[in-house]
């Protein structure tokens, strides 16, 4: 007998419990890094301790794990202290959910405001979970999600960061376990004087090994057949896009067999065994019949039952593929039921060979396993050792949240998000509100001055900014502080009136307004406008207009708008320069005959006088004679009034 004391904190304890089996397995890597199986032990359960997964009788399975953990021990000469767990498949439960969201009008779509979008799914999927009639007695938290498509306005998209629009909108798949189950299995481990090294799930664990990640890529899936039910996991795009579980499995098999043909429990069970390793069958039925079957007479027998457990499989599959995969691989030790396989693949429209039955022949790096053990059964109980040994003593996360001691179930990289779902966090708190909109009135038009945008919320990790998908590690310290609303508006005056007309008049800008009234009161400066205000504006919009309200002599004056004469009548524009010259008069005795003349320059000259009077000099008709008061005149001489003008032709 070896003995290991001297390195068993380097040995790899597995416990696979399940329906109707536990299976124990020890190991070490090897310096080859490869798994080499030293010892096993299968035990059945006596009694039907657990049902579909569950355990219900926490002493009678803790009996078993004892019985397992003493038997490898004497095999391997050395006690046992931590071992490797994983929590059912068949406990998942998972939700597909469609949330839309509106956000305001032409901003830019930040990753910020798509994770809050995410997170409200992954929260409203959660409380369906837990507001399920069925299940509304076990507290659920989420383990994980999977995005299959965003909205953008209706539109399906890839991605929404950067864009525009009004709704925005995210379907999603969102995971969860129930914390009783995490809870039944520590108490069994707890109970058998062992602690646990690491928790996973039992499809991921089974997944690790028999689909490896480079083929996850391709659509798969992976059906994992027990006793109590059947777990199936999904692979597309290179990761687990999803888990189900369906209801039937193994357990449905025996009792047909045992109604079938009048055996009781244990004795169907040890039939159905016996049907995937023997042509002919010999046993006695309760009342004492001799039967004599072939597994092909028994199969036809209880076919309809094999046929319900795959429809039941496939319906899952199509429900949350949405189509056939590309392949499918059983596991499980229900796995091997004859005709079940091809049952599958007729059902799924897939040619046979694309169904098939995984052993430990496909496990990469793997010594030392017994050919009595190398089924399908045996997957999950090495998949169970393979992860633990991978993720050793980092089942479960402590944070502080908000200065709230909180325990998470490491199954992935734990981020922010995820302690925010787990805690019910209102994932409103993490986007800044606008103020209240501002509502007043214009000559009797609604207006809206929207409020002031509040502060986005900050996350905290150990003092350093964070964000949503920050993530976390054991002990971190996680602090968010809620985002804010935005103040409401109190405008004045000039911010509640739409661009006012200037125009300019001596060579100073005024505007156009006549008038202001804020309910019903002329105002003269610039208050401070309150909710409801209503706002009455007189317009000025023509000249005369302007020059009335200016009070604004215009008489013997010319008036010219942007350098060309206008009248009063004439609409006003914006920048318009208007300009009014004022005439000037000359009182003149013009050839004896006494004139009155207006002009606007500033003088009035000699030559001036022709554009006043009716003196035809296009042809000469004699000497012209042009005097000033008796004198000979100049062209430039300046007139005064009462100067006497003399203006003729001389033959």
């Amino acid at each position: 007998m070896k003995q290991w004391e001297n390195s068993k904190e380097n040995l790899i304890f597995s416990l696979d419990i399940g329906t109707r089996t536990i299976i124990g397995i020890v190991g070490k890597y090897t310096e080859d890094q490869k798994l080499n199986v030293l010892a096993y032990s299968i035990r059945e359960h006596s009694k039907r301790y657990m049902y579909d997964g569950q355990i219900h009788d926490i002493d009678g399975v803790t009996e078993i794990v004892k019985e397992i953990k003493e038997e490898l021990e004497e095999k391997l000469g050395t006690s046992l202290k931590k071992v490797f767990i994983a929590a059912a498949g068949r406990s998942l439960r998972t939700c597909r959910v469609k949330v839309d969201k509106d956000i305001r009008d032409n901003s830019e779509i930040t990753r910020n405001i798509v994770e809050v979008l995410e997170l409200e799914a992954v929260q409203k999927a959660q409380e369906i979970i837990n507001n399920n009639e069925e299940e509304n007695r076990l507290k659920y938290y989420n383990i994980g999600y999977t995005v299959i498509n965003y909205y953008l306005d209706g539109n399906i998209m890839n991605k929404l960061e950067g864009h525009r629009g009004s709704r925005i909108g995210v379907n999603l798949l969102a995971t969860f376990l129930p914390q009783m189950v995490i809870e039944g299995l520590y108490s069994v481990i707890s109970k058998a004087g062992l602690e646990v090294g690491n928790i996973t799930l039992e499809p991921i664990a089974a997944i690790n090994v028999a689909i490896k990640e480079e083929l996850r890529l391709l659509n798969l899936a992976l059906i994992d057949i027990g006793a109590g039910t059947s777990d199936i996991a999904i692979t597309k795009d290179g990761k687990i896009m999803a888990y189900a579980m369906t209801s039937q499995a193994g357990d449905e098999i025996t009792e047909a067999l045992s109604q079938k043909y009048l055996l009781d429990f244990n004795g169907g069970e040890k039939l159905k065994i016996q049907l995937s390793s023997k042509e002919v069958h010999e046993f006695i039925d309760v009342v004492g019949v001799q039967h004599k079957l072939t597994t092909k007479e028994i199969i036809k027998s209880i076919y309809e039952t094999i046929e319900s457990i795959a429809n039941e499989i496939v319906e899952k599959i199509i429900e949350f593929n949405e189509k056939a995969p590309s392949a499918v691989f059983l596991i499980g030790g229900s796995s091997q039921m004859p005709g079940l396989k091809d049952c599958i693949a007729e059902k799924l429209g897939l040619p046979k060979e694309r169904v098939s039955i995984r052993d430990s022949s496909f496990i990469e790096n793997l010594e030392g396993l017994s050919s009595n053990i190398n089924g399908p059964d045996i997957i999950t109980p090495i998949g169970i050792a393979i992860e633990g040994a991978a993720q050793r003593y980092r089942n479960f996360l402590q944070i502080k949240f908000n200065d709230e001691e909180i325990r998470i179930f490491n199954t992935e990289k734990v981020k922010v998000s995820d302690i925010l779902v787990l805690t019910g966090y209102n994932p409103r708190n993490l986007i800044p509100k606008l103020g209240n909109d501002f509502t007043y009135y214009v000559n009797g038009e609604r207006r809206i001055i929207l409020g002031e945008e509040g502060k986005p919320a900050i996350i905290y990790v150990n003092n350093d900014i964070g964000n949503l998908n920050t993530h976390l590690k054991d002990g971190d310290i996680l602090k968010v502080i809620k985002a804010t609303q935005g103040k409401n508006r109190k405008p004045y005056l000039s911010e509640c009136i739409s661009k006012v007309k200037m125009v300019s008049y001596n060579n100073r800008k005024y505007n156009l307004i006549k008038e202001i009234k804020i309910n019903g009161n002329k105002v003269e400066d610039n208050p401070i406008i309150n909710e409801g205000d209503r706002i009455d504006i007189v317009q000025i919009n023509t000249l005369g207009d302007f020059l009335e309200f200016l009070n604004v002599d215009v008489s013997a004056s010319n008036i010219l708008i942007n350098g060309r004469e206008a009248k009063y009548d004439t609409p006003l524009k914006e920048e318009d320069v208007i300009t009014v010259i004022k005439r000037k008069t000359l009182e003149l005795i013009i050839n004896g005959e006494y004139k009155i003349i207006e002009y606007n320059k500033d003088e009035f000259v000699f030559v001036d006088i022709f554009d006043y009077i009716d003196f035809d000099l296009s042809e000469l008709r004699g000497n012209l004679i042009l005097k000033i008061n008796g004198k000979e005149a100049e062209y430039m001489a300046p007139l005064k009034n009462g100067d006497e003008l003399q203006i003729f032709w001389s033959k």
